[in-house]
């Protein structure tokens, strides 16, 4: 079935980073027919439509931070009367860091269809050429703006077994890079994503002091932060017994304190349990 044709649906439309021509023909032929198009900048929206050698024939609305609660409703009346309503942000997938997650669960509420015409990703993109694991991530959205809160935040990371993904402003890239060696360690593997898929595009791959000391120079552009994840930490597993059972004299269930330090641990509940006999 079309996504773009039929009774009234929400559709979500992934958009180039950069370069038009990662455009989907989906994307092109969304574009010419939907009946409503909801955009994070209408200005880019037309700019990028005019690359792409397409003429929206529905309405132009933007949806952007701001308006973006206030633009629901006649929305989804509109998807109501039988209408299209398609959905994009300046580049990549909505609701990734982007307006769209609100509208998303307005129309689950309402019963309505919601569906996705996929597409570029700065997240998957960055995460792809950094060179650090991709079986398993976290992504983390926009860093904290203030030192405090972002310091609280990176403390969460410290331990992280998965690579995290995060996004940050050209401006504070310095700041946060130094402050995450400080407290993740200058060791840290992470490459930094500048201007994904553009004339410029960068990457700068090692640790986080290094990078830290490269930022001080100065950075322009889009950025994606990507971050290894922690070294495994060797297991003492007596010292683990010592709190089972500790805990365990104060009363609580042993299978349930194997549980919960073995997982904290990431060690083997079994083999923690048995120890602990």
């Amino acid at each position: 079935m079309n996504p773009v044709s039929g009774s009234g649906r929400l559709v979500l439309a992934a958009t180039p980073l950069g370069d038009s021509r990662d455009a989907s023909s989906r994307l092109i032929d969304a574009l010419a027919r939907a009946d409503v198009i909801a955009a994070e900048d209408t200005r880019r929206l037309r700019a990028l439509a005019t690359a792409l050698g397409v003429s929206p024939s529905g309405r132009v609305v933007s949806f952007y931070d701001a308006v973006e609660t206030g633009r629901i409703p006649g929305l989804v009346e509109a998807m109501r009367d039988g209408q299209t309503v398609l959905l994009v942000t300046d580049a990549g997938m909505p609701s990734v860091s982007d307006p769209g997650y609100r509208l998303v669960t307005a129309c689950i509420a309402e019963d309505l269809p919601v569906t996705c015409l996929p597409g570029p990703s700065a997240v998957t993109t960055a995460l792809a050429v950094s060179g650090l694991p991709c079986d398993r991530f976290t992504f983390e959205g926009f860093a904290p703006r203030k030192t405090g809160e972002r310091g609280r935040w990176l403390t969460e990371l410290a331990d992280e077994r998965r690579t995290a993904v995060f996004f940050e402003s050209p401006h504070r890239l310095a700041e946060t890079l130094a402050q995450a060696a400080s407290v993740l360690g200058a060791d840290r593997p992470a490459a930094v994503c500048r201007e994904l898929t553009k004339t410029y595009e960068e990457v700068r791959r090692g640790g986080l002091g290094e990078l830290a000391e490269w930022a001080a120079e100065g950075v322009r552009g889009e950025i994606t932060v990507v971050v290894g994840p922690a070294a495994p930490v060797a297991t003492d597993i007596p010292s683990l017994v010592a709190q089972v059972r500790a805990r365990v004299e104060e009363g609580e269930r042993l299978k349930t304190v194997v549980a919960e330090v073995a997982a904290a641990a990431g060690v083997s509940k079994k083999a923690l349990y048995d120890a602990s006999l």
